[in-house]
């Protein structure tokens, strides 16, 4: 038998700001029209002042147990994907922890940007296998309005705030790709890509918060690139093809990609999980945000097979597969 972690049950929250194309039109030689048709976002949410990450993370980690009918206690760890934490220190997981009245196990923060929730899904499936936690309670929670350039067309406009949240929880399968689970990961980094997608401010560096930059041209070419070659390397690595895919759940980043990158999978459109015209791009959060927005239609069936793949900045990119 192969100890397997399988997703126990997804939440998400999102604040109550929706912020239309429109709002935009007003400080910005930007249109309605110009970023639906490049992008496919219509609407995002943006935090209120004084609500912080934590909070986000806290709810959607309080909707993900409240939908599997568990207590915080039952989880023993809490890993949180972010790039905007409340704080330098403490880790926002700690104050999810916190929050949610969980007084047991361990919890910390990590940093990959927008492939933050991938590489965060796979430490947590690395956590399970080993034995380390029975149940781990994995988190994409985002504030990117508050690392906006305003003045900005070509990035402000992209990104929203919102946390998504599944539990993993350990199980038994036969070790073949027939189990239920996380059946294979694959992560990646070049950080010789920095400039294509960064924050000009830091701690050390500068001693300012700063505002996120990107080359949008550049980032959007190697995201095709590497989303395709990241969830085929995953996909052999568990021993399926893209023809035993039953859903793509991407990165929401700009619609253009993700009809791309699903282009080269040979998957139709119709088994691709869309969030983004809703959300806009959450960074960490889009996937967890879209896999509970789908859980909760009721979009997948016990059995299918789902890749997530995201790319973000570092530049970092992975992709998991399992079966739901």
């Amino acid at each position: 038998m192969t100890r397997r972690s399988i997703i126990r049950a997804t939440g998400h929250y999102l604040p109550d700001r929706v912020v239309e194309n429109s709002f935009f039109e007003q400080s910005l030689d930007t249109t309605d029209e110009w970023i639906r048709d490049r992008t496919g976002i219509e609407r995002r949410h943006f935090a209120a002042e004084g609500e912080f990450t934590s909070d986000l993370a806290i709810a959607a980690g309080r909707a993900a147990l409240d939908r599997a009918g568990m207590q915080p206690d039952e989880i023993d760890a809490i890993v949180v994907a972010t790039s905007t934490p409340d704080l330098t220190f403490p880790a926002v997981a700690t104050m999810v922890q916190a929050g949610l009245g969980m007084t047991r196990g361990f919890a910390y923060d990590l940093q990959a940007v927008c492939a933050g929730f991938v590489f965060a899904l796979a430490n947590a499936d690395g956590l399970i296998r080993t034995g380390q936690a029975d149940r781990v309670l994995v988190i994409g929670a985002e504030t990117f309005s508050r690392i906006m350039d305003w003045t900005d067309r070509g990035t402000c406009v992209l990104f929203g705030d919102g946390a998504g949240a599944v539990i993993l929880e350990a199980a038994e399968g036969a070790g073949t790709s027939d189990d239920r689970g996380v059946l294979a990961t694959d992560l990646n980094s070049d950080g010789r890509l920095r400039e294509l997608l960064y924050v000009d401010g830091g701690v050390s560096r500068t001693g300012t918060t700063g505002f996120l930059r990107m080359q949008g041209n550049l980032v959007f070419r190697h995201a095709v690139e590497k989303l395709a070659a990241t969830a085929h390397r995953a996909l052999d690595k568990a021993g399926l093809t893209p023809a035993d895919v039953d859903w793509l759940v991407p990165h929401q980043a700009n619609r253009r990609i993700i009809a791309a990158t699903a282009q080269k999978m040979q998957l139709p459109m119709d088994r691709v999980v869309l969030t983004v015209a809703d959300h806009g791009n959450t960074s960490a959060a889009s996937i967890p945000l879209a896999l509970s927005v789908a859980d909760e239609a009721g979009t997948f069936a016990a059995g299918d097979v789902i890749v997530i793949e995201a790319i973000g900045g570092g530049m970092s990119w992975g992709s998991v597969v399992l079966r739901w």
